[in-house]
């Protein structure tokens, strides 16, 4: 029998929290089954595959924005993805995520991420691997050795000082490509709310009285070095001293925590002013993405490359495959779809698989490397432009979903 998929309705509750306990692991009392109201109220766009045995899978997705080539992209983020042991394998995932990723076009997303538990099932779905989150460990013995800072100081954040918070995040983030923008539900909290989540929220600001940094912790239980671990959810700097304060005040701690474990990414540069790098990683957590609508990605970005002229296509994915040529035009990419079949296009134009597509899109891997690892063939003429055109950000991601 061919599955029914559809979207999640309130009565398939009991079962979409069953199979998600299944697959995640649920607390001793069992998992809790949302009440209508908090379901309703959630934003999510909850998916299940059925068959004659009831749901057989499931997954959620996250309509928010995040940030790529200095714009706030609409973006469908995918979580909670489960098969019930008994029927893996059975091609439930690939018709799950085909209904939703077309619902997510629909609702204008050009792309599509997540975090995978296992990278080669979502390969297989045009998904690529183009950064990692990760908790990494950092000895507040070591954050003392730190360079005092120049005209930066410290101090406690409260709720008034949530629009510079943001404004900081915002800052950052757009100078990179992956961060979620937390412009949107459930990453945007309320102040109230992200404050009482926090033992602190310690502000760095500059001598004109500017915000330029900030770092959200947990102090954690105990005051024994050895076993006493503090979280920082976030520290983000916009300049070296802001970075240097931040770091110093965290190492105050140190004759009673002693690791501060950091949710990060990649070599974020307020990592460069620290003596060393003696760093443990806790848990790393590898990002995917997926390009949906090739237009909608790749056009309309900002390009000095002016007069840049690049044909191209796509193979292999439904809803992606096709020729185009990239021009860039006072500043900005645009695209025009070609009268061209894609299984020609190989003899005039290079030719990307959706999982270079991503991984190029991101400016995690250059033309070059994509060549090496399979995922772009034909002309080599035009790698150092299509190199050029979406490299030169760091890949960075700050939110778990």
């Amino acid at each position: 029998m061919t599955p029914t998929v559809r979207r999640i309705e309130y009565t398939d509750q009991p079962d979409y929290t069953r199979l998600g306990g299944e697959a995640f692991g649920v607390p001793a009392a069992g998992p809790t089954v949302p009440t209508s109201e908090e379901w309703a109220a959630s934003g999510f766009r909850e998916w299940g595959a059925f068959d004659d045995d009831g749901l057989a899978a499931r997954l959620r997705v996250y309509g928010f924005t995040s940030w790529f080539h200095g714009e706030r992209v609409p973006t469908a983020g995918v979580a909670g993805v489960a098969v019930e042991p008994e029927r893996r394998g059975s091609g439930h995932l690939a018709r799950l995520f085909g209904a939703a990723l077309d619902e997510a076009r629909e609702q204008g997303d050009v792309l599509s991420t997540l975090f995978p538990s296992a990278p080669g099932i979502y390969r297989r779905l045009g998904y690529e691997v183009i950064g990692s989150f990760d908790d990494v460990d950092v000895p507040l013995q070591n954050l003392n050795r730190v360079s005092a800072p120049a005209g930066v100081t410290t101090r406690r954040a409260g709720t008034a000082d949530f629009d510079a918070v943001v404004a900081v995040h915002r800052r950052w983030a757009a100078v990179q490509n992956g961060p979620v923008s937390r412009a949107e539900k459930p990453f945007w909290t309320p102040p109230e709310k992200f404050f009482a989540d926090y033992t602190g929220v310690t502000l760095a600001v500059d001598a004109a009285g500017e915000t330029v940094g900030f770092a959200s912790w947990n102090r954690g239980e105990g005051y024994t070095p050895a076993t006493t671990v503090m979280e920082i959810d976030d520290l983000i700097a916009l300049t070296p001293d802001a970075a240097r304060a931040l770091w110093r005040t965290l190492g105050t701690f140190s004759t009673v925590v002693g690791t501060a474990r950091v949710a990060t990414s990649g070599l974020d540069p307020a990592w460069l002013v620290l003596p060393d790098l003696s760093t443990s990683v806790h848990a790393a957590h590898p990002y995917m993405l997926r390009v949906l609508d090739v237009a909608g990605a790749l056009g309309g970005l900002s390009s000095v490359l002016e007069g840049a002229r690049v044909p191209f296509a796509v193979r292999g994915a439904a809803g992606l495959a096709g020729a185009w040529t990239l021009t860039v035009s006072d500043g900005v990419t645009h695209l025009e779809r070609d009268a061209v079949a894609v299984e020609d296009a190989h003899h005039e134009r290079p030719v990307l698989g959706p999982n270079g597509l991503a991984l190029l899109y991101a400016g995690a891997q250059s033309a070059a490397n994509l060549r090496i690892g399979g995922h772009l063939t034909g002309p080599a003429d035009h790698d150092a432009v299509l190199t050029a055109l979406f490299a030169g950000r760091q890949l960075h991601v700050r939110d778990y979903f």
